[in-house]
């Protein structure tokens, strides 16, 4: 199939109908802005509903009651948004109903900027809404790999019946590169769990109340459990041999991508691990990679460094973990490279 050039966020929103969504409601806000455009006319066209919501709380509020339809529902929003979506999400995750929330990142603290940034990590990955609930979160670095998880997203809101959140950045949802676009999935919404309505032939239940309780509890901690054993995902490069492992995501793992190259160039044994998936986050490769490592450097664009903790739980204290966190301005190749010199001659503080 021959590639296509498109911006990200149009990209991921033509993937998301071609993986079935059928209903979308959601309120603008920049970097997003342009996945609800595109599916403001892309969504009738393909048999579904569009829906400019008066504000992010009424959006996820609309996806709680669509998702008991049957259809695959998805909004779109950015930091400042993602953060009123959150009661709405917690109540999605304790009914147990599916759907994807597209969260591309911009940056800052209140109300932030709207340049790309990565400071929503601790907010999508350790549920920034009330109650015990987790949540998928997959991470991609490429316009092309944002088509390929938005479906993959969709898929697994349904096997678990439980929210998901693509977690891109302003970055990435504004570039433009080619891809190639998957072809349209065949969903039915006759799913056992859909309600009916109490005239029809085969009426089931009205969505009421709440599925809080002890026997909801050990059901929520089966699923999560199960998620994080079988969902972990990442990218791992140069790292059976490095003596500093990079741990990026996004588009601030792309400039490591780069990094980890000219260091090898330059005798600098660099690696780089890539998580696709925040959370679960991928712990697997760490039990290795701690035994044969010298130091793990965390790089992202925050003001304070998010991940770093997770690399820190994933490490377990047997190496050091060193933080790279740019703010606003992406990371360059060359301030990775200077950094990782400075770990590898004893000059850097390390954070865990």
């Amino acid at each position: 199939m021959a590639k296509k050039l498109m911006k990200g966020n149009v990209a991921l929103a033509e993937a998301a109908v071609r993986a079935g969504c059928r209903f979308f409601a959601g309120y603008p806000i920049t970097p997003q802005t342009e996945i609800m455009e595109y599916l403001s006319s892309r969504m009738a066209k393909a048999g579904g509903v569009f829906i400019q919501s008066e504000s992010e709380v009424s959006a996820v509020n609309m996806l709680y009651g669509a998702s008991t339809s049957g259809y695959r529902v998805m909004t779109s929003t950015s930091g400042p948004g993602f953060s009123l979506m959150q009661a709405g999400i917690s109540y999605l995750a304790s009914m147990n109903m599916p759907a994807v929330i597209a969260d591309i990142c911009r940056y800052g603290s209140g109300i932030g900027l709207i340049s790309p940034g990565q400071s929503d990590y601790l907010q999508v990955t350790k549920g920034g809404g009330h109650g015990d609930y987790k949540l998928l979160v997959y991470a991609p670095h490429t316009v092309q790999e944002s088509v390929d998880l938005i479906g993959l997203a969709f898929d697994k809101a349904e096997e678990y019946m439980n929210p998901v959140i693509m977690l891109s950045d302003g970055a990435i949802g504004q570039m433009m590169e080619g891809v190639e676009l998957p072809e349209f999935s065949k969903v039915d919404p006759d799913k056992p769990w859909v309600l009916k309505g109490a005239d029809a032939e085969h009426a089931r239940n009205l969505y009421t109340g709440s599925f809080n309780g002890p026997e909801n509890d050990q059901k929520l901690r089966a699923k999560y459990e199960l998620m994080a054993g079988n969902e972990q995902r990442w990218e791992a490069i140069n790292t059976q041999d490095a003596e500093i492992v990079l741990v990026s995501y996004g588009i601030s793992s792309r400039v490591c991508k780069r990094a980890v190259k000219l260091g090898r160039e330059q005798g600098i044994k660099l690696g780089l691990l890539r998580p696709i998936t925040l959370w679960p986050f991928p712990v697997l490769p760490f039990k290795e990679l701690r035994e044969t490592a010298r130091a793990f450097l965390s790089v992202e664009m925050s003001a304070v460094g998010q991940l770093i903790e997770d690399v820190a739980l994933s490490v377990k204290g047997m190496k050091p973990v060193y933080a790279l966190p740019t703010g606003m301005t992406p990371p360059k190749e060359k301030q990775v490279l200077e950094m990782a010199l400075s770990i590898l001659d004893g000059k850097e503080k390390e954070v865990f």
